[in-house]
């Protein structure tokens, strides 16, 4: 299922119409890279990066650092580390920016849950690593803030909650026997909930991807990588 054609969040940040809701959206997949990068790669403390992490979304927008951004040598999100690291750099320049711009009004940044899943981090993955993997997890977390919605907004928030009780929570040695149980209904229906459910969250997925990425090639390369597929 091919996902309809979508302009790209980093094309949105450059239309002045589209830039706040286009900001929102890159925020949700990018902000937990960039705060666990900041603290592991440039060793800042909790409220350096808090503030560093907010500033450097804001100064984006501000000295439009995505205009020189080239998808013939290199994935959005390796352009996105390289401003990063130029941002951090000028340390001081970014504090000034972050005390003058305040908090991100629209996108709630839950900085203690950033450190506690720092703290359970058990690998020797260098920073970079780590910044590829955090966004890979934030494509998986926003598809299903998406998913949630979708179902709930048509009336079909159990078909969610049991796709979440099955697939997310580890509820795999469970029969479906079990999990109709557990939520009163048959066990046929439980079988057309997850299909439904799977089949509409690998398509939130690939358009989560599509409006991450700028180029045809770029997104296919994408889909290759996390889902294991081609599309045709």
């Amino acid at each position: 299922m091919f996902p309809q054609t979508r302009i790209s969040i980093i094309q949105k940040l450059q239309n002045p119409k589209e830039r706040q809701q286009a900001l929102d959206g890159f925020i949700k997949l990018y902000w937990l890279s960039v705060y666990k990068y900041l603290r592991m790669k440039w060793n800042k403390d909790e409220e350096d990066a808090k503030d560093l992490t907010q500033a450097f979304f804001l100064r984006s927008l501000e000295k439009n650092f995505f205009t020189g951004f080239d998808p013939n040598r290199a994935r959005f999100r390796t352009f996105l580390r390289v401003c990063l690291d130029g941002f951090a750099a000028n340390e001081r320049k970014a504090q000034l920016t972050a005390k003058r711009g305040g908090q991100l009004a629209h996108v709630p940044l839950d900085f203690q849950i950033a450190e506690k899943e720092l703290k359970e981090l058990q690998t020797q993955e260098t920073p970079e690593k780590l910044f590829e993997q955090e966004w890979v997890r934030s494509v998986f977390r926003v598809s299903l803030e998406r998913l949630a919605k979708e179902y709930e907004q048509n009336g079909k928030s159990r078909v969610f909650q049991v796709f979440e009780r099955y697939e997310m929570e580890a509820a795999q040695d469970m029969s479906y026997k079990d999990i109709a149980s557990e939520f009163e209904v048959s066990v046929t229906q439980i079988t057309n909930y997850l299909a439904d459910a799977r089949k509409q969250f690998r398509r939130i997925v690939l358009e989560t991807l599509q409006e991450a990425t700028t180029t045809e090639e770029e997104f296919r390369s994408e889909v290759r990588s996390l889902l294991g597929i081609e599309i045709e």
